[in-house]
Formats: C-alpha cells, sequence, structure tokens
C-alpha cells in the first residue's frame, strides 16, 4: 500500500503515463462504474480480462483470467498504488480509489459518465481547440480518401502491367513518381488541414 499521502493533484505528465496502458484505463473505468468504496482484486481483474476477449465474466476461461490477473497484481495495481490513485492491499486482495481516482475519471469512458462532460473536459485539459469526437471523424475521412487513392494506384499499376494501358502512355517510372507525389500531396493535406 502507497505511503505517499501527498493531496496535491497529479500533473498532466503522470496522468498521460498512467492512462498510456490499456489495462491501467480499464481498472479506472471498472472503479468509476462501482458505488463500492473497495473492491476486490479478484472481480476487478475478471472484468478486465472480459472487456478485453470481448465476452462475459462467466465465459471467461482460466488462462485469459490469469494474464490478467497477473499483470494486475504485479505491475498495474502497485503501479496505481504508488502514484496514489488507488490504495491497494495485495495481501488482502482489496482495490479502493482516492481522490486522484476522480481526477482521471474524466479521461475514461464510462457507462456511467456523461460522455459530454467527458469530451469537455478533455478538450479544456488538452488545451486543444477539437473535441476528440471530431477528430476520429476527421480520422476516417481520412483513411477513405488514402484507400481510394491505394486502390486506384494499384488498378493503374496493374493495368499498366497488363499493358492494357499502352506504355507510350505511362511508364512504369512515371507511375510510381505520381503515386508517391499523390501520397505525399495527400499527407501533407491531411498534416496541414
Amino acid at each position: 500500500m502507497s505511503e505517499d499521502t501527498d493531496d496535491s493533484p497529479l500533473t498532466q505528465d503522470q496522468i498521460f503515463h498512467l492512462l498510456q496502458n490499456e489495462r491501467r484505463r480499464a481498472v479506472l473505468r471498472y472503479l468509476a462504474q462501482t458505488d463500492e468504496d473497495s473492491v476486490r482484486m479478484r472481480d476487478v481483474a475478471e472484468q478486465v480480462a472480459a472487456w478485453e476477449n470481448d465476452t462475459t465474466v462467466q465465459q471467461l476461461h482460466s488462462d485469459e483470467r490469469q494474464r490478467v490477473y497477473i499483470a494486475l497484481y504485479q505491475t498495474h495495481l502497485p503501479k496505481l498504488d504508488d502514484e496514489g490513485v488507488i490504495e491497494y492491499n495485495q495481501s488482502r486482495g482489496i482495490v479502493a480509489p482516492t481522490a486522484h481516482a476522480a481526477q482521471l475519471y474524466p479521461f475514461i469512458e464510462t457507462d456511467s459518465h456523461d460522455a459530454a462532460t467527458s469530451t469537455q473536459e478533455t478538450a479544456e485539459f488538452a488545451d486543444g481547440p477539437e473535441a476528440p469526437d471530431e477528430g476520429a471523424d476527421n480520422d476516417l475521412a481520412w483513411s477513405n480518401y488514402y484507400l481510394g487513392l491505394s486502390s486506384a494506384s494499384a488498378l493503374l499499376l496493374g493495368a499498366t502491367s497488363l499493358s492494357l494501358v499502352p506504355a507510350a502512355l505511362i511508364s512504369s517510372y512515371l507511375l510510381s513518381v505520381l503515386t508517391v507525389a499523390a501520397f505525399g500531396i495527400t499527407a501533407l493535406g491531411q498534416r496541414f488541414l
């Protein structure tokens, strides 16, 4: 159990470091959704394993449970405890969130947490001009554009290779230059638009 009783808020670097791991985020998601003051570590591990394997706790295999249990026991829960986010009694197998855990909840997707509040707080924290959901839609549009560009390049390359397009109209060197240029211009557009 952590002996650090520092009540100062977590720094931005601490928050990013703690949230960089999916299993730690899943632990926090579980704690945000429970109404209990403390929970059994086994219950946390089973739910995290169920989420990771896209199944229910009842349908988990023992190796799926064990893999997550060991990682939480040895690494992730002690890390959260060291940072003062949880109180982890390893010998009793009990996990209890602290006030610092509440500082991380706005960054965790939960069923019980208001998504609009989470998006607003995340954008304010990062000092970014757009909410994360807007960026996800933008990334999807760019990925569709890249997919179309790849398909068109593959078709043109295939047509040239099969001599469906006369070699006098387009050489393989010119095709390569055009393809690289198209992807380069698209990447610049994505970066600066």
